[in-house]
């Protein structure tokens, strides 16, 4: 930042006015809950209904919040673990639960979804009108050949199709699986193959940024010859005008037309009542490293938990609240956090098929002014680029109407945070800083709006029902420190196992501790508040001479630095320190990253973390690698930084980045 002499009685820029805050603000350890936010939810009974009994409060929570069939008698069948079961004898449907009930008590005019295309376009899906289409899809599907146990593949953009795709599923028993609309066709084959699908569901193009990808011309390329892939059927969303003057090919036999489909079909479509354990999902991890593991959720359990924390968390009153959550449908936050979780408890959510960036970098905050968003969520990687963009694109719009704000996908770092707060929120919103995973189904560490005390970058404290817990590597408990986080009670959301591949799942969770100590993967730090402070995957810890590092902290202060937009910190080996720090650095405009800028980084984070902190190497870098959904790709980084093969980079967002990051590494000599 500039300075003025003593003569200069000018106003700082507005920018330089921000920084000094969030500087200033980057010393305050802790912050109250904002005084002008009144919970609607309370939430102290279920803390101590959840500390005397977590197994009779979630029985309590399954028959307050959700709608049976067939009333459950049993709540936990743990005879058997790591395979538990919940509410067993109980039959509902996800559907009926979603739709049904909400316009049985006669709001079918409710909005569920504001949908938003980037080009201007916008759609109102009513409850009612979501419920129509969702039974004649569901007999449709039917009509296709699909039954109960069934996988149909869902490979869509954000547009409301998605939703009607997903709950028709739920309601005719079958078993979705939904792939990422970022993913390469490639991808999308290996798992309709790995999970034997019988239908697929994809569209015909999708936009991204003014252009439109060929969808079904690339599917076609990779799925002529998939055994057990019967019908492909095709959504309709950009025409032959989309295509460059034709409609997407399609093979007479084998592929219908979505909206044909669903036209012809019978317009009322009962929903099946579903046994509480029936598979309701498989969700495929990336495959970053293997053969992606199929995460397998069932019905009553996983509703059971999205229900209970999406009303909690994000303090949702369903008459006058206005949601966003900016994920994408393809990933657990997708299905939790807009679909399932939001239309459970007959909430209004806004739906976006677009980029944060385009036509302009204001798209987020135009939205949000439009249809006055009052809870957003979204993730910190999208948090830094739009700090990296600037406060003037914010600025441009009333953002007043928000009143709580959450993070989601990784730990958001303590500058990311107070950016987010003082700038998008106004300093008078809660921020939700969320720990959960695809495997938990629902949140499980969260700051409970209103009533939780928050410390920026800390996700806090565990919700009522959920049991984390710090271990010792050798599997001692702490109270206090950095260690290893498990779970170590079952909760009705949890995966159960791994699709087709029960050995592989008791291996990855639960072979360390035991079958009823839940591996989460990730290593964490306890304070002495008992807030816990998420540092990464396992492997995201470096070990310096014998000192444990999170790269997540160093992230966070070398990012703390004026000049730097983003950071990734990754661990290479190192003969003499056994692993040594490597940082990939994203300076704002106009900084030149020369010798003089590492020299200052280094002292930098000494001087926040310590000496043994500071990077070995810093490596500049234009971009970092991203996938589609915005997460940084720190494998490719650690393996570029120790001179291995990358492999494949297709799920990135930019594949060119890594070929420019390969070449500055081998340009650059490790700095002693």
């Amino acid at each position: 930042m500039s300075t003025t002499d003593e003569t200069d009685t000018s106003p700082a820029p507005v920018t330089g006015r921000l920084e000094a805050e969030l500087e200033r603000l980057l010393a305050v350890e802790s912050f109250d809950p904002p005084a002008g936010f009144t919970r609607r939810h309370p939430v102290e009974n279920d803390v101590a209904a959840a500390a005397a009994d977590p197994v009779t409060f979630w029985a309590d929570k399954a028959r307050e919040l959700l709608n049976w069939d067939r009333p459950f008698t049993t709540v936990l069948n743990d005879a058997n673990p790591p395979f538990y079961k919940w509410f067993e004898d109980g039959e509902l449907n996800l559907s009926a639960n979603c739709l049904d009930r909400h316009v049985a008590a006669g709001r079918g005019d409710r909005v569920a979804f504001h949908w938003a295309g980037e080009e201007g376009e916008r759609r109102v899906i009513t409850y009612a009108g979501l419920l129509d289409e969702t039974q004649r899809l569901a007999n449709g599907l039917r009509s296709l050949g699909v039954g109960k146990g069934d996988v149909v593949g869902i490979f869509l953009p954000m547009i409301p199709q998605v939703a009607a795709a997903m709950l028709a599923c739920a309601r005719i028993g079958a078993v979705h699986n939904v792939v990422f609309g970022g993913f390469a066709p490639s991808a999308v084959r290996e798992r309709m193959e790995v999970s034997d699908a019988k239908v697929l569901i994809t569209v015909d193009g999708a936009r991204r940024k003014g252009r439109t990808a060929p969808v079904k011309a690339a599917v076609d390329a990779e799925m002529g010859d998939l055994k057990s892939l019967e019908r492909i059927l095709v959504v309709e969303a950009v025409g032959a005008a989309g295509l460059g003057g034709e409609r997407a090919p399609m093979t007479p036999g084998r592929d219908v037309w979505y909206e044909e489909l669903v036209a012809a079909a019978d317009p009322v479509c009962p929903p099946e009542p579903m046994p509480a354990e029936a598979p309701l999902f498989i969700l495929y991890s990336s495959g970053s490293t293997a053969k992606p593991k199929g995460i397998l959720h069932t019905t009553a359990g996983y509703l059971l938990g999205v229900t209970y924390t999406y009303r909690t968390v994000f303090d949702i009153d369903p008459a006058t609240d206005i949601y966003w959550c900016s994920a994408d449908v393809g990933w657990i936050t997708g299905h939790s956090y807009i679909i399932y979780g939001p239309l459970s408890n007959g909430a209004t959510s806004v739906m976006y098929e677009g980029a944060p960036d385009y036509p302009d970098f204001d798209a987020w905050w135009k939205l949000i002014d439009e249809y006055k968003v009052t809870v957003f969520y979204t993730a910190p990687t999208a948090i830094r680029s739009c700090m990296k963009w600037g406060a003037e694109y914010p600025d441009r719009h009333d953002l007043s109407s928000l009143r709580l704000l959450g993070s989601v996908g990784e730990p958001i770092n303590p500058k990311a945070w107070l950016w987010y707060q003082q700038v998008i929120g106004g300093g008078r919103c809660p921020v939700v800083d969320t720990w959960w995973q695809t495997e938990t189904g629902a949140i499980m560490i969260s700051p409970v709006p209103g009533v939780t005390s928050t410390k920026p970058g800390s996700a806090t404290k565990p919700l009522p029902g959920f049991s984390p817990a710090l271990l010792t590597e050798q599997g001692q408990p702490l109270s206090e420190g950095v260690g290893v986080l498990v779970v170590t009670q079952p909760w009705p959301s949890m995966l159960r196992t791994l699709y087709k591949d029960d050995d592989r799942f008791v291996e990855t969770y639960f072979s360390r501790f035991g079958p009823t100590t839940y591996l989460v993967g990730d290593a964490a730090r306890l304070d002495a508040d008992g807030y816990f402070w998420i540092i990464g995957r396992i492997d995201d810890v470096i070990n310096v001479s014998g000192h444990r590092l999170s790269t997540a902290e160093v992230e966070s202060a070398i990012v703390a630095h004026e000049a730097v937009a983003e950071s990734a910190v990754v661990a290479q080996a190192d003969e003499q320190t056994g692993q040594a720090i490597v940082a990939f650095v994203t300076l704002t405009g106009g900084r030149v990253g020369d010798d003089a800028m590492v020299a200052e980084l280094r002292d930098h984070v000494a001087a926040r973390i310590g000496k043994l902190a500071r990077p070995k190497r810093i490596i500049w870098a234009d971009d970092l690698p991203k996938t589609r959904s915005g997460k940084i790709m720190r494998r490719l980084l650690r393996d570029v930084a120790e001179g291995r093969a990358l492999g494949d980079v297709t799920t990135l967002r930019d594949p060119a980045v890594m070929a420019a990051l390969a070449s500055k590494v081998a340009e650059a000599d490790p700095d002693e």
